[in-house]
């Protein structure tokens, strides 16, 4: 799979053990449409390769990339900012909320013509997650670059918010088109946890090569003063 990566950990010589890093965001691409309504990235050459020549050396060259996108672009992290004026931007999250957390990923995988959208507190009973990083696997990224991705996905309730907010969660992250009901303008998933502090990742991708528990978690955002939103490159360390 080209979204693991093996990696060895040595000391004295000896390996001691083999880590596996699986990439579980999307690649942003030129034009990506993540969410309809909002714009698509644009991605060309500030400075081509071909228009660096003049600058350097002969046989040097370099581009430089002009980005222009949203935050919520790809797979992203909200930080409380996104919601309350006053709440934490991308700047003031702490790396301990947003990196190296404990794992632990909730099936809640949908299937055509099975089962409904609403994922409610049920689906957390009986689980640990204070401090951890609670990671919903719904299988909609499937549709990811489909028009099916943009209607009818999956999302938690406000009382699945609720018990996430209590528990103590250190993050949540699904992997479909938004963690509320877009039919919702309240949004109440996204107003109870990052009212309580929670980031929340959206738009994960394969979740099912992750185990249900026992790995790290990392989806750290650009450290950026004023903005709620930014992509990340989400990814668990397993072993």
């Amino acid at each position: 799979m080209d979204q693991v990566e093996a990696v060895t950990s040595e000391a004295t010589g000896a390996v001691e053990s083999i880590r596996r890093l699986i990439d579980v965001s999307h690649t942003i691409e030129n034009e990506l449409i993540t969410y309809r309504g909002l714009p698509a990235p644009v991605i060309c050459d500030y400075l081509s390769r071909e228009e660096s020549r003049r600058h350097y050396a002969p046989g040097t060259e370099f581009a430089i990339h002009k980005i222009e996108l949203v935050g919520n672009t790809g797979t992203y992290l909200d930080s409380p900012f996104h919601r309350y004026e006053h709440g934490r931007d991308l700047a003031a999250v702490p790396l301990a909320s947003v990196a190296d957390l404990e794992g632990l990923v909730v099936r809640a995988v949908e299937r055509d013509g099975m089962g409904g959208r609403a994922i409610g507190p049920d689906a957390f009973a009986g689980l640990d997650v204070r401090g951890k990083a609670v990671l919903v696997h719904t299988g909609w990224d499937r549709h990811w670059r489909t028009d099916r991705y943009f209607e009818g996905h999956p999302y938690l309730t406000a009382g699945a918010a609720e018990h996430l907010a209590r528990e103590g969660a250190a993050l949540v992250g699904i992997d479909s088109l938004n963690i509320d009901d877009t039919a919702d303008g309240a949004r109440p998933v996204h107003t109870i946890l990052l009212g309580a502090g929670i980031p929340i990742v959206e738009h994960l991708c394969n979740l099912g090569a992750l185990p249900d528990a026992g790995f790290r978690f990392f989806a750290p955002p650009v450290k950026m003063r004023g903005c709620g939103s930014f992509p990340v490159r989400a990814f668990g360390v397993v072993g």
